[in-house]
C-alpha cells in the first residue's frame, strides 16, 4: 500500500483557518489482490467506512483517493491502513471490523487494531473465533496471564463466549484435562418449579447457552463422548459444593445471580492446575428479596489479590445487533439519572424539614 499526499485551497484560507482547515488530498494504492477484501462484499466496508469518516473516500479500480482536512485524512489513512493490514493476513474484514477499527483509533489507545482483531483464539470449519475489540482482547490476555478472571460488562460482550472458547482450547491443547461449566439456576421473573419434566430436564433451560456455545467451538458428535466420560461437564452450581477441581478449566456464568456465601464456596473449589473465569452482567441480577450479588460483593472484596484479575467490558464491546449496545447505553443513562433525581429528592426534604427535626 502506498499513499501520495497533495494539499490545496487558496492561500487566504490557509491563512485565516489555519492548517488543520488546509484541504488535503491523499492517494493510496492498494495491492490488487486486497481489493476485494478492503471493499467487501458488495462494497460493504467501503460504505461503512463513508459513514464513519469525515473524510471523502472515493475507490477507482486499486486507487484510494481522500479528500478532507489533514487531521480527517490522517485518520482514514490509519483506518485503511489496519484494515489492509489485516487483508494481507488472510483476515476477512466486515464492516463490524470497520466499526471497531474506526473506535479504537478515536479513541487513541496504543495497541495496533490489526494485531488485536487478529489473534486467533479457535478455528473450526472455516470458522475463526477471536477478539473484536480491545477490552475483549484484554479480556483473552487476562485469562492466559492469571488463573482467576473475573469478566463483567453487559449483555452481548462476549464474557461467556470467549471464555468458553479459552477453554476449549486449553483443553486442545491438554493445558487441562477437564472443562467444566456452571451456573447459578435463578429464575429470571419465573419459577424453576412450574417448568415440566425431571429435575435435569428442569435445569436444562438455564445451561443451554453453555451448550450453544459448546456446539459452535466442537464438534456436536464428540460432546456426548466428552461428557459421559466427564471431560466436559455441564452442571448447576449447587452440584459445585464439597469438590475440589484439579486439573480443569472452570467457568461461572451468571455470576451477578450468586449470592456471596455461594461466590464463596465456588472459588474455593479451586485446585492445582485449574483456571477459573467467572462471567457476570452486574445490572442484571435476579436474586430473590433484595439478596445482594456475590460478584458484586467479590469486586469489593478480592481486587487486592494477586492472580486474580478483573475484567471490565462496556457497551462499546458488544458484538450483536447494534442496538444492543444504544439498549445498554439508554438503560445506563436512565439509571444515572434514577439516582441523581433521588439524590436531589432526598436532599429536597432534607432542607425543608425543620431544623429541630433533623436532630
Amino acid at each position: 500500500m502506498t499513499a501520495q499526499n497533495d494539499i490545496g485551497g487558496s492561500s487566504s484560507s490557509r491563512t485565516s483557518a489555519g492548517p488543520a482547515a488546509r484541504t488535503v488530498r491523499s492517494g493510496i494504492e492498494l495491492a490488487p489482490e486486497s481489493v476485494f477484501g478492503f471493499l467487501g462484499s458488495a462494497d460493504a466496508n467501503l460504505r461503512q467506512l463513508e459513514k464513519l469518516l469525515t473524510a471523502d473516500i472515493h475507490v477507482r479500480g486499486n486507487a484510494v483517493t481522500l479528500t478532507g482536512t489533514a487531521p480527517d485524512v490522517a485518520l482514514a489513512e490509519r483506518v485503511i491502513e489496519q484494515l489492509v493490514s489485516m487483508v494481507g493476513r488472510g483476515q476477512s474484514i466486515s464492516p463490524e471490523t470497520v466499526r471497531h477499527t474506526y473506535s479504537m483509533l478515536t479513541q487513541g489507545v496504543s495497541e495496533s487494531p490489526a494485531e488485536v482483531l487478529s489473534l486467533d483464539i479457535l478455528s473450526r470449519r472455516g470458522k475463526t473465533i477471536r477478539p473484536k475489540t480491545l477490552n475483549q482482547k484484554r479480556y483473552v490476555d487476562a485469562i492466559d496471564a492469571n488463573t482467576v478472571v473475573f469478566g463483567i460488562g453487559p449483555a452481548g460482550t462476549g464474557k461467556t463466549y470467549l471464555a468458553m472458547a479459552k477453554a476449549v482450547q486449553a483443553l486442545q491443547t491438554k493445558q487441562v484435562t477437564r472443562i467444566i461449566l456452571t451456573r447459578p439456576a435463578v429464575e429470571a421473573g419465573e419459577r424453576l418449579g412450574f417448568l415440566p419434566g425431571t429435575l435435569n430436564e428442569k435445569i436444562d433451560p438455564y445451561l443451554r447457552p453453555l451448550y450453544d456455545a459448546l456446539h459452535d467451538m466442537m464438534d456436536p458428535e464428540a460432546i456426548p463422548k466428552l461428557m459421559a466420560a466427564g471431560v466436559i461437564e455441564v452442571a448447576p452450581l449447587a452440584y459445585m459444593r464439597g469438590r475440589t477441581l484439579n486439573d480443569a478449566f472452570i467457568i461461572l456464568d451468571e455470576a451477578q445471580n450468586t449470592t456471596a456465601e455461594q461466590m464463596k464456596m465456588f472459588l474455593t473449589r479451586l485446585g492445582f492446575g485449574s483456571k477459573i473465569v467467572v462471567t457476570g452482567d452486574v445490572t442484571q441480577v435476579d436474586l430473590p428479596g433484595g439478596n445482594r450479588s456475590g460478584l458484586r460483593a467479590a469486586a469489593e472484596i478480592l481486587t487486592e489479590i494477586d492472580d486474580i484479575h478483573f475484567a471490565e467490558l462496556n457497551s462499546s464491546d458488544v458484538v450483536r445487533h447494534r442496538l444492543v449496545a444504544d439498549i445498554v447505553d439508554a438503560y445506563e443513562r436512565f439509571e444515572a439519572d434514577g439516582e441523581r433525581a433521588a439524590l436531589g429528592n432526598r436532599a429536597q426534604r432534607r432542607s425543608a424539614q425543620p431544623r429541630s427535626a433533623r436532630r
